[in-house]
């Protein structure tokens, strides 16, 4: 999933080659690397694009589940998703404080975001048309993310590594929550299982696309390895996710819509079809069927949400004033 958010990157450096080796050298010891540590030019700037792109993907994914939530067919389920999009809000701040350690304010993240010069996840291009699209996006679109986020509890950097523990764990949540929707439809009425069908045939395939480019197609993935910002590569990634959900696909009744999909003995995992990279790019390159709806409502909701940020900071101001005159 935040694969894609090492496309376009520049891992370039100008520092020394004694530098550079230094600095490898404290990787390759596993040390976490601080905020005020000295890093080359290259990294910071990856990981302000890679933890960005995720921030504005945990903010930006709350809008396709968030219309379902006055929707939900009862009230448990309206509790259980506000609580969902209540985290994803919750998640997207861990990590713009995390990007903000790296020199990087939330308003030119933020006005990036607003312009298309950041990007969020392609899978929040797509329409949630029913409700077993809720459930479909726990199972597998969240269980995508915990595929890429658990090996990011181990990333090089410190304060992403830390934001991450906690968002695994209520993404865990979220995963079993997704699946537990999918699994009531499908022992269901014929109605609602096809209804549960008719969204996995919908979210399959953005679901293995969120993991990125091929591994021959990712430029930036081998330095970004060698970093350790990311421990696995983008196929590894697919392959583990593909080979874990398939199973679980079978135990609910449901079929994967992939004709091409079986098992290959020799390798101990699943083989599957062709990938339609066109609409990976071109969902990547802001051209989505919900992109410009997603893009335009982020912008209303900074723009009305101004008041209460100028609200906060007088309030801010007000303490640090009485503070002050108290001493």
């Amino acid at each position: 999933m935040y694969s894609q958010g090492l496309i376009g990157a520049d891992g370039s450096t100008t520092e020394t080659q004694e530098f550079l080796d230094a600095f490898q050298k404290r990787i390759d010891a596993e040390e976490k690397i601080e905020p005020t540590d000295a890093m080359p030019e290259g990294y910071r700037r990856t990981l302000v694009r890679q933890i960005g792109q995720h921030a504005h993907s945990e903010i930006v994914g709350m809008l396709p589940e968030g219309n379902w939530i006055t929707r939900a067919p009862s009230l448990r389920r309206k509790a259980a998703l506000l609580a969902k999009v209540q985290d994803e809000g919750g998640h997207g701040l861990y990590l713009y404080s995390a990007a903000e350690t790296l020199g990087v304010s939330r308003e030119q993240m933020t006005e990036e975001l607003h312009s298309g010069k950041a990007k969020y996840s392609s899978i929040f291009n797509y329409p949630t048309l029913t409700w077993a699209d809720i459930g479909i996006i726990g199972w597998l679109v969240d269980g995508a993310a915990i595929m890429n986020q658990i090996p990011l509890c181990r990333c090089s950097f410190g304060p992403y590594a830390r934001a991450m523990i906690r968002v695994c764990k209520e993404e865990s949540f979220h995963q079993r929550q997704g699946y537990e929707i999918v699994m009531t439809l499908a022992q269901g009425t014929p109605e609602q299982k096809a209804m549960a069908q008719d969204a996995l045939n919908r979210w399959w395939w953005p679901s293995i696309m969120m993991f990125g480019p091929h591994d021959a197609d990712s430029q930036h993935s081998d330095q970004s390895m060698a970093w350790k910002i990311k421990r696995f590569s983008n196929d590894e990634l697919r392959q583990k996710f593909i080979d874990a959900t398939v199973p679980q696909a079978e135990y609910l009744g449901l079929t994967i819509p992939d004709p091409d999909l079986k098992w290959n003995e020799e390798k101990q995992g699943y083989d599957h079809g062709r990938i339609d990279w066109d609409e990976f790019w071109r969902v990547v390159k802001g051209h989505g069927p919900m992109a410009r709806d997603r893009i335009k409502d982020r912008k209303a909701a900074w723009d009305n949400g101004a008041w209460v940020r100028e609200a906060a900071l007088a309030h801010a101001e007000k303490r640090r004033t009485r503070k002050m005159a108290a001493e």
